[in-house]
């Protein structure tokens, strides 16, 4: 049997319809051939049904708890036998042939090990999707109430504001949300991280790519909609803690003890700091019902102790 052009691997938990809306743009694409895998994370909303009963052509492995995205990749990757392998969030749509010109790309740039398409909002705008590999500095200000105050050029270069949206680019690492990679690389640096359960994961990835060698490049020319943080939204409190604990992995991993101890110390204060004041608004009457809702997620948070997550 011919090997596949294509092995995507798509790990889903409970977004039937926008999984189901994914399948069928993946489907619609021409010019290769596919091997299309579904990790199902023990979803109760009939994803698993949906997909036997409606897309018979794809491959479901069902898992009987929710595996987190990397070790549910990690999983697809040992059912991928495609030459090239694209790991594919549930809700995404792709537009026209993109698939076929990412991996025309790779084929016609064998220094590439991995590509990422133009990724758009629902909208139609450009959301941003290539980035700089994150420094001490930025971690303080990315992702955190700092962020509003950050001095222009340090997220300037984070977010790679020096490249055009339209403009082909080699970059440090790009949005996992649709991450195309060679065969080779996967047996080269191996699979993902699964300690990062979730966030950061493709960020760590593109890290040793690199450094085993490869090139990773933003690629315009493919647009794929990415509807952001669809299956985040159903643990909003998971989704804060998981997000820190990785992203102080990451650091604990490439910037050592010291750098962690102190990011994770800046993290903590800003959610007692954040609690605060959702206490404070909230006994003067403002808004209590979302007031308390934060309240509860920031303490949640606090309690986590937002330990680096695998340390």
């Amino acid at each position: 049997m011919k090997q596949p052009d294509l092995s995507i691997i798509i790990v889903s938990w409970n977004v039937r319809e926008l999984l189901a809306n994914c399948l069928r743009s993946v489907l619609a694409q021409t010019g290769l051939t596919l091997q299309i895998i579904v990790v199902d994370s023990a979803s109760s909303d009939g994803s698993p049904e949906m997909i036997v009963e409606t897309f018979p052509e794809v491959e479901l492995v069902a898992c009987q708890e929710n595996v987190g995205f990397p070790r549910g990749n990690n999983i697809g990757m040992e059912w991928a036998n495609g030459r090239t392998i694209l790991l594919l969030n549930p809700d995404t749509v792709v537009h026209g042939d993109a698939l076929a010109k990412m991996v025309s790309y790779l084929d016609e740039n064998p220094q590439v090990g991995v590509v990422g398409p133009q990724l758009l909002n629902a909208d139609g705008t450009v959301q941003s999707s290539r980035r700089r590999f994150p420094t001490l500095q930025t971690a303080f200000f990315e992702s955190t109430w700092l962020q509003p105050y950050a001095p222009k050029s340090i997220l300037d270069d984070y977010y790679v504001r020096d490249v055009e949206d339209g403009d082909t680019a080699v970059v440090d690492w790009v949005m996992g949300a649709c991450l195309l990679m060679r065969q080779e690389v996967v047996q080269q640096v191996g699979g993902l991280d699964e300690a990062y359960f979730m966030y950061s994961e493709e960020l760590d990835y593109c890290r040793r790519i690199h450094a085993a060698g490869w090139q990773v490049v933003y690629y315009p020319q493919a647009q794929v909609t990415h509807l952001s943080g669809k299956s985040s939204e159903q643990a909003v409190t998971h989704r804060h803690i998981n997000f820190n604990r990785a992203k102080l992995r990451y650091f604990r991993k490439y910037h050592g003890r010291l750098a962690t101890a102190t990011l994770r110390l800046f993290l903590l204060a800003s959610y007692g700091w954040q609690l605060t004041l959702e206490a404070i608004k909230g006994a003067v009457g403002h808004k209590r019902p979302l007031r308390w809702q934060r309240m509860k997620a920031y303490w949640m948070v606090l309690r986590s102790g937002l330990r680096p997550a695998g340390y």
